[in-house]
């Protein structure tokens, strides 16, 4: 079986990405850009953005995740660190993550190492999620092979009845991790396939080289 998508075809012609009106630094730019995605109301969950990781297996792997905060240090989530993802990054720290905004014709990627947040930022982040989700993290043995969805509904059933009346603990093993971007690029649709992308690497001295790239 095959299908033919040689004639998918969209020309983008949203805005531009021009050096004389965007910021120095990244972080600002990727501030603008997210309150311009929340703005335009055409996405669901802006915040979501693929993790590309390198597994023990040597292959990269891809998934989406949430981001649940941005500061001027970089970018926040929250896994398992047991899981397939969690043992990865704790192997090899280097990573992508990349955001695709369709509706403004927009992507960021941005590549950077990732470190453990400190256990009380972990703990916050964990107290202020519903309980239902609090249940979900301690019921869910990430990315292990399970017989069927009846165990996990078991599990929480159980957990429910533990918890009824009491304050779910953040478990060890789930926590969040910060990305510390060390390049971040813009990309901006334009007409003829022509698209801006403008690069900011990250120097020495902790300031930001910005380049153009060919598209």
């Amino acid at each position: 079986m095959q299908k033919d998508l040689g004639n998918y075809r969209k020309s983008y012609e949203k805005s531009a990405l021009m050096e004389d009106s965007i910021s120095d630094n990244p972080m600002q730019l990727f501030k603008t850009w997210f309150h311009e995605v929340e703005e335009s109301d055409g996405v669901d969950e802006p915040n979501a953005m693929t993790v590309s990781t390198i597994g023990l297996d040597g292959f990269p792997k891809n998934r989406v995740v949430l981001l649940k905060k941005f500061t001027h240090e970089g970018f926040i989530f929250y896994t398992n660190y047991t899981s397939e993802k969690g043992k990865a990054i704790a192997s090899n720290p280097n990573m992508c993550i990349s955001f695709f905004w369709p509706n403004m014709e927009r992507q960021v990627i941005i590549k950077g190492k990732a470190e453990k947040l400190a256990n009380n930022l972990s703990d916050g982040y964990f107290e202020s999620r519903p309980k239902g989700s609090q249940l979900g993290a301690l019921v869910s043995n990430q990315s292990n092979v399970i017989s069927s969805r009846t165990v996990l509904e078991k599990e929480l059933s159980q957990l429910e009845k533990k918890y009824e009346n009491k304050e779910v603990p953040r478990p060890d093993y789930w926590g969040g991790y910060l990305v510390k971007p060390l390049s971040i690029e813009f990309w901006q649709g334009r007409p003829n396939r022509l698209h801006d992308r403008i690069r900011y690497t990250l120097q020495e001295d902790w300031n930001w080289k910005m380049e153009r790239l060919a598209p």
